[in-house]
This record gives structure tokens, sequence and C-alpha cells, in this order.
């Protein structure tokens, strides 16, 4: 930066937020504790917008989210407020999820997506998709997971006589064709959604508060398990089929590797990409599983993101107690993980050394809890997890409803007792 330049109190505002964030990151003390609790939900409640907004009105669903983080500026980044287009998946006939405002759902405006989960691959494609990929995704997968994409499933090649532009048949098809005019309409939504995204961000950045995150991506058994297999097939398939898990699971790391390399050229500090774990929590496979299957392929991701510069924000769902002692091997200072449910003691006793903690505030306690409960909770947090740095506060999943009394209780007791 010039030495001439003058920084805007807003600009130095997000300056300090996010140094604050590195030095927890790096197991630093930074000059207070970190707080980027995700608030979700709450952000819309508070303001007279809903989840609908956020799929279908992005405006009203922004002007939400900057007038909270301008309200609550103890906040040092923010998490999620993630947009979607609802049209878009409505045009598509995405079938993998049930969200506020689609037409006939059952889920509240006022409430986040429901998945709907279904098996999108059968046990014996296993050979299919390892062999051919992008054939099994346009063919079986693309048709089976959006309703309105039918025209894919009979996109094939004849090789035998490639002698004129009859070769590229497979694209033309009225199939095709019709295809073509969804993708294009579907297309227009989502660069829309993009730009209001980015909007958002950009509003975000004025008022000084910067985002936790710039990526999300998956551990490669939760990509089979989530999206493909469905949780009750993956389990079925730890017994019959491991070594295709592994072989999936390693092509699931490459492309997330190949697919985060944009990262590596953003020239900015506090590069970070969000992994939820889903399927790896206690009591969901056995430790040599765990340790063959889901910890090596996304302890691949993360050292590749890791030699980029970028810092992984690991969000472990669930119980993990059986699970630290392998979350302990990453370099040190270059990772955060977030917890739901666990010791934060021990977290920080196995972990302390080695990565930032987070999380473990109940949500429940910021819509049910009593003020004297929050308070001795907060508390309890600070004096486990914040001595010696490496700690950055949220809570232990994401909050969708709160009383504003509940969340103004908690900011008091980090402006005081931190």
């Amino acid at each position: 930066m010039d030495n001439n330049t003058i920084l805007t109190p807003e600009k130095k505002k997000y300056n300090e937020r996010l140094q604050r964030i590195e030095d927890a990151v790096a197991l630093k003390e930074p000059d207070k504790i970190p707080l980027a609790p995700s608030f979700d939900g709450v952000i819309q409640n508070f303001y007279g917008s809903s989840y609908k907004n956020t799929y279908y009105d992005h405006p009203k669903a922004i002007d939400a989210i900057v007038r909270f983080y301008t309200d609550y500026p103890q906040c040092d980044a923010t998490m999620t407020n993630l947009l979607i287009s609802g049209k878009a998946c409505e045009l598509s006939g995405f079938n993998f999820i049930d969200w506020p405002g689609r037409p006939g759902t059952s889920v509240s405006d006022y409430s986040t997506h429901q998945i709907i989960e279904h098996e999108y691959m059968a046990q014996e494609e296993y050979p299919e998709l390892l062999k051919d990929f992008t054939g099994f995704m346009i063919r079986k997968y693309i048709p089976r997971a959006y309703d309105r994409l039918q025209g894919l499933q009979n996109f094939s090649f004849n090789t035998s006589t490639v002698l004129s532009a009859a070769f590229l048949a497979p694209f033309y098809s009225p199939a095709m064709l019709d295809s073509y005019k969804l993708f294009a309409e579907i297309g227009k939504l989502e660069a829309e959604t993009s730009a209001a995204f980015m909007n958002q961000i950009d509003q975000l950045a004025a008022i000084g508060m910067p985002s936790m995150f710039m990526a999300i991506s998956e551990a490669p058994y939760d990509i089979l398990g989530d999206y493909f297999r469905g949780t009750v097939g993956i389990m079925e398939d730890l017994f019959e089929y491991e070594d295709e898990i592994k072989e999936a699971c390693d092509m699931f790391a490459d492309q997330q590797i190949q697919a985060l390399q944009f990262l590596r050229f953003i020239p900015m500090k506090g590069k970070r990409v969000f992994f939820p774990l889903h399927k790896g929590m206690d009591g969901f496979m056995n430790d040599k599983q765990y340790e063959k299957l889901y910890w090596n392929p996304l302890k691949k991701i993360m050292l590749a993101l890791i030699d980029m510069g970028v810092t992984p924000y690991v969000f472990a769902e669930g119980k993990y107690s059986t699970r630290l002692h392998y979350l302990a091997d990453v370099p040190k200072g270059k990772v955060i993980y977030h917890f739901e449910d666990i010791d934060m003691r021990e977290a920080k006793k196995i972990l302390g050394k080695v990565a930032c903690i987070s999380g473990n505030l109940p949500v429940a306690l910021m819509e049910y809890g009593k003020k004297e409960t929050i308070v001795n909770y907060c508390k309890s947090l600070i004096d486990n997890c914040a001595p010696g740095g490496g700690y950055i506060f949220d809570f232990n999943g994401a909050c969708e409803n709160a009383k504003r009394e509940n969340i103004n209780t908690m900011f008091e007791v980090f402006e005081t007792y931190r």
C-alpha cells in the first residue's frame, strides 16, 4: 500500500477485523476475541425479511444483511449469507432440496431449505462413475437430479465415422436443443444471482465487514454420500464397496483441488474455504474407515489449499470427540475447526497448539435460554478457549431464530468479559 494512501474509517475497521481473525488462525492472541457468529435466519427475521427472500428477492435480503451488520458492529466477519436463485431451481426441476418460496412447498418462508435425499447413483454404477465421470453426470446424474433436463440422458457419440459435421448430431438433437434453451434461461438467472452476491460483498466491505470465507468445498466422502449414494446407501457401501469408495473419494479430491485453483491468484489476505463435514462424525464409521475414506482425501484438499496460502475452515457437524487426534495432523496455525457438539476444553487441549477452534454455543440458548444461562455459557467458552489465542467465537450451528435480547446479552458478555 502507498504510504500516502489515507484509509477511510470503514477500510481501517475492515483491516482490523481481518487481522483479528488472521491472528487467531495463526494461534496468536488478538487484541480481543474475534466474533463471527452464524446468524443466518436471525438476520432476515430481525428486519422484516425472510429466508424466502434469499431465493426470490435478493435486494431485500441484502438490505437486511447490511442493516444487521451495521447495527451489530461487534462482529468481525460475516458467515454464509448465501443467495440462491429460486427461479433457476424451479426451471431446472431441481429435486434435491425443498426450499422456501418454491411452488407447492411445505417449507416456511422463515426456514432454510430442507434436504430431500435420494440415491442418484446405484451401487452397481460405481464402475461407470469411475470410468466415465463426465458421461455419467450428463446421461444419468443430471436427468435424475433435475427433472426438466431429461433430454441429456441419450447424449452419446458414435466414433466409427468422423467425416463430416454429422458427427456433432448428439449436440443438436431435438432433446438437446430444448435443453440449451433451458440452460440459457437458467444461466441468465444464475448470473443475476452471482452479481447480487458480489453486490452484497461490496456493500458489507463498504461498512468495514469482511466475509469469513470465499468459497465452499466438501469432504470427498460427503460428496459421494450426500449427492450420489445417500446416507443409507453409502453406509451399506462401507461393507461391500470400500475400494470403490476410496477411488471415488480420491477422484473428488483431485476435482476439488483443481476447482479451487483460482484462489491461488487472488491478491489478498484472509482467503478461506468452508468445509461442512456431514458424515464423518462419531459412530458413522470405524477409525480405520474414517482415516482411509474420510480424513485422508479431505486432508489432501486441505494441504493443497494451505500450499496456496488459503485457510481451510472446517465445520465439524455432530459429535466429533473420537476424531480430534486426526484433526491435529495438520500444519500449525493454518486451519480453523468449528465444532457443534464437543467438550471445548478437550478440543483446546488436543488442538490448541495446532489449529484455531470455534463454535459450540447452542443456538437453542439464543431462542429459549435465560440471560443468566447465556452469560455463564459464554464466560465458560472464553475461559476454556481464549487463553493463548487460537479461538474465534461462533454458535454450534446456524442460528435461524433468536430473541434480540439474547443476542444483545451475548454481545455484552464479549464486550465486558473478553
